[in-house]
């Protein structure tokens, strides 16, 4: 096929509509790709449920055997289960899913050995300038010994490591509902969640890469409202919702409200602190809630503040040893999971948690969650730099406002902040804002705003 790879090709991952960008031609090429750039002998190969996952993957396998590589082939599984399958086997590896796009769409995620992130600038451009060099000139020679195809199951492996570092032994019973949005929670939570003291009431647990309830997107609110309307029907004590590929999770109460990102982050944070003494690290972005760093502090760790992306905050995990990282989008690293994320992982810390005393969950996450934010505000724009020029200058020289450039534009305050991001592929601006109460909170939005909209 002709492609344009710089369409499907991105700064962490590939990801595009199949077959009109990419088939399984073209995943064999990857493949093939992926074995010259990382130089492994062996490597692990997983896939979600699309209906294009299993012949892209089979692709990309074969890809790489015709290069001589060994490849392990671990079938349906989660983004978090194919990392523990790279950690646990030491292998680079290839995750066949396109998270929580829609239908048409797939992707692959690659890693090194032991989970390490593979992304612009550690592989994934020299593996994009070799697929296009093969797709211009012909694919290369299949070598002398080609590698072999392999299966193995490491599900029921992958739920007892995580079983492993929570201690959920003294928890009270808890009814939980699970929506998997018909994605890998669906494979991974029944094996996960055996044997613990949970009635659990599945929505949505049949594995349809069409999607046929909602996208399999939870930061979308809209396709959180099965789970709100489902949670205080049942008298369920909490609900949990996976992304397609299951490797991010979101909790909403008792009531059906969501619960904050940031306050899952802190909520964790502390617990891991103190499985660690009361000391470590923790990793958080710009725009997690200031709830974060403080909480953090309180138990002894140091909060490190990077930019966005899952890039960053691994790079950042392996320079500072952290125990510990959360993004606002509903990421979270451990470093007992090769610094790796898993929505599965935090999912059981919250059951630890609320299940380890009386109170609704809702009484539970109220300390972690001390502000008021504004969620994520996109707005087009002519201009992203003029626009990002004309807060500073707004703001530049006030006494009581400190500005910093770590990730686009943030402007702080005492008892609030905002920040606002260019998106690298869309002309927009993203604008949070975050304050101590919902009137300065809506102050510094509508502030902020008029300038970007002006």
């Amino acid at each position: 096929m002709t492609a344009d790879l710089s369409q499907i090709v991105k700064a962490y991952d590939v990801r595009g509509v199949v077959p009109d960008q990419w088939d399984e031609a073209l995943a064999g090429l990857f493949g093939a790709a992926f074995a010259e750039v990382t130089g492994a002998a062996a490597i692990v190969v997983g896939h979600d449920m699309r209906p294009s996952s299993p012949g892209l993957s089979r692709a990309f396998a074969r890809g790489a055997a015709d290069r001589g590589v060994d490849v392990t082939e671990i079938g349906l599984c989660s983004t978090d289960q194919l990392y523990y399958a790279s950690g646990a086997l030491n292998l680079p590896g290839a995750m066949f899913t396109a998270s929580h796009n829609p239908a048409q769409y797939n992707g692959i995620k690659l890693c090194r050995a032991g989970a390490a992130p593979v992304g612009q600038d550690t592989g994934l451009t020299q593996i994009r300038e070799l697929a296009e060099r093969w797709l211009a000139q012909g694919a290369p020679e299949p070598v002398e010994r080609p590698g072999t195809l392999s299966s193995r199951e490491t599900l029921e492996d992958y739920a007892a490591h995580l079983r492993s570092l929570v201690d959920l032994t003294s928890i009270r019973p808890l009814k939980v509902v699970v929506d998997a949005g018909n994605g890998m929670g669906g494979h991974t939570v029944p094996s996960v969640f055996a044997g613990l003291p949970l009635t659990l009431v599945p929505m949505y647990f049949e594995l349809d890469g069409t999607f046929p309830n909602h996208e399999a997107n939870p930061l979308d609110p809209a396709n959180l409202v099965d789970l709100q309307k489902r949670v205080p029907a049942e008298g369920a004590d909490l609900g949990i919702a996976f992304d397609g590929d299951a490797d991010r999770c979101f909790v909403v109460d008792e009531n059906g409200d969501p619960v904050s990102p940031s306050a899952i982050t802190a909520l964790v944070a502390a617990r891991e602190l103190a499985r660690n003494g009361g000391t470590g690290t923790v990793i958080h972005n710009l725009i997690t809630s200031r709830t974060v760093p403080e909480v953090v502090r309180e138990n002894g760790g140091t909060p490190v503040r990077t930019r966005v992306g899952h890039s960053f905050i691994k790079a950042e995990m392996a320079r500072t040893g952290a125990i510990f990282g959360g993004e606002h989008s509903a990421h979270y690293y451990f470093k007992d999971f090769w610094n790796a994320d898993t929505g599965m992982l935090a999912a059981l810390h919250v059951l630890a948690a609320l299940g380890g005393q009386e109170v609704p969950l809702s009484a539970l996450v109220a300390q972690y969650d001390r502000y008021t934010g504004s969620g994520e505000i996109n707005s087009t724009v002519a201009d992203q730099a003029a626009r990002l020029a004309a807060i500073r200058t707004a703001y530049e020289g006030r006494a009581d406002v400190t500005l910093d450039d770590l990730d686009g534009l943030t402007v702080a305050g005492t008892d609030w902040w905002f920040n606002v991001r260019p998106s690298n592929t869309e002309p927009l601006l993203r604008l949070n804002a975050e304050a101590r109460d919902e009137a300065t909170m809506t102050k510094i939005r509508d502030e902020a705003l008029a300038i970007i909209r002006g």
